[in-house]
């Protein structure tokens, strides 16, 4: 592992958003949901995110997520992705999302 220094971390602009839509990617490779992700002041992004072993749509409505907002923007599968929502793999290399156990406000930064 490589070290970095604080000003590297400080860089990465880590925001809590709120789930709005999820809807199946039916370009994507593997299975993946497109995403709206409301950010508070930063607005509503999308994102695409391979999140189908663990969670439905349904389930995704509302929750509240950890997005990185200042990578640039990539085309995911026909998808514009403008935030990348950040979680962890589980031992059968599925994605779990990194979430709070609290209510916070749209946009608030990782502190």
């Amino acid at each position: 592992m490589h070290t970095i220094e604080w000003q590297d971390f400080e860089r990465v602009e880590l925001r809590v958003g709120t789930l709005l839509s999820a809807r199946l990617n039916e370009k994507a490779n593997k299975p993946a949901y497109v995403l709206e992700v409301d950010l508070g002041e930063l607005g509503v992004k999308t994102s695409s995110a391979q999140l189908t072993a663990h969670y439905t749509a349904e389930q995704l409505l509302g929750r509240q997520v950890l997005c990185v907002c200042n990578f640039a923007p990539k085309h995911v599968a026909g998808v514009r992705s403008e935030v990348l929502v950040t979680g962890v793999y589980d031992s059968d290399n599925r994605v779990v999302l990194a979430s709070f156990d609290h209510p916070l406000p749209n946009g608030a930064r990782l502190a």
